[in-house]
């Protein structure tokens, strides 16, 4: 019997990666924007297992937890916060609120589905061992929510390599830049981005910082030494370095932009275009 479990995220892009992780791994999943819509779904389709973010506009998840306790039907219901704050303290702090489990952004996929099991009985867990099946996010369900859906950029055939050593990752920026009309090359690790790049130049970057194995600062340096590519724009997209030490030195490097994860679509792709020079004949 598949668990079925209800994400109340009002950040769309947040709320369609946890989506995507949970189908992955065979998981039924319900979806509201905010802690009113997410209250009315949970009452109405009693879901196994609640996932709700903490900072909300409106209905707060302190909020939405607490609405849940009071609640007969739902008051046994597992509800795990899931959030950005990192500070120390806001761990103990949440899980005093009512929640019974904590899982902090940026979500490791392994993890993330681990520690949701531990929320269910043997028969609704799901093999966190197995690979994911289900597919990303798509152009057609992104643009089922007019409010978030990203514009028709105009890629037109230009090459955008992108570095991320997370897999999953690199298929979600694929599945929102190649509809849009970008040749997409991914690469996890910088050495294997710096093979793809001497072997076709690409029109643009998009990298990482934090790596395993050569970080992005490793890789722009190279970049920009190269005399074929170092004036190609380069875009950092981090999800963990967003100090400004980080930032400044990026930028001193030579990135174009450096931008913080989560972000929405629409800007992403908004600063992409910017980043692009115009092509000859172009107004």
């Amino acid at each position: 019997m598949t668990a079925r479990i209800l994400i109340v995220e009002d950040n769309p892009i947040n709320r369609e990666l946890i989506d995507y992780l949970l189908r992955a791994y065979g998981f039924e999943t319900l979806k509201a924007s905010d802690g009113h819509v997410g209250l009315e779904v949970a009452r109405r389709e009693r879901p196994d297992v609640i996932l709700c973010d903490v900072q909300m506009p409106g209905m707060d998840g302190v909020e939405f937890v607490r609405q849940v306790r009071a609640d007969a039907a739902l008051a046994a219901t597992p509800l795990i916060a899931v959030t950005a704050l990192a500070m120390v303290g806001d761990r103990d702090r949440i899980l005093g609120e009512g929640f019974d489990g904590y899982i902090a952004k940026p979500i490791e996929p392994t993890d993330f589905i681990a520690a949701v099991n531990g929320f269910l009985p043997a028969r609704q867990r799901s093999d966190d061992d197995a690979p994911p099946q289900a597919s990303p996010p798509s152009s057609h369900e992104a643009a089922a929510a007019p409010a978030h859906a990203p514009p028709r950029a105009e890629g037109r055939g230009r090459r955008i390599l992108v570095l991320d050593d997370t897999p999953f990752n690199l298929e979600l920026k694929r599945d929102l830049l190649i509809p849009h009309g970008f040749e997409v090359t991914t690469a996890q690790t910088a050495q294997e981005a710096w093979d793809a790049a001497k072997a076709q130049p690409p029109d643009l970057v998009i990298s990482d910082v934090g790596s395993p194995v050569g970080s992005g600062f490793d890789f722009i340096q190279r970049v920009k030494a190269d005399p074929v590519l170092r004036d190609v724009p380069f875009i950092f997209l981090t999800s963990t370095h967003w100090d400004s030490a980080s930032r400044a030195r990026g930028l001193a490097l030579g990135a174009t932009r450096y931008l913080v994860r989560p972000m929405e679509p629409v800007r992403l792709l908004a600063e992409i275009e910017a980043c692009l020079p115009p092509r000859r004949g172009d107004d």
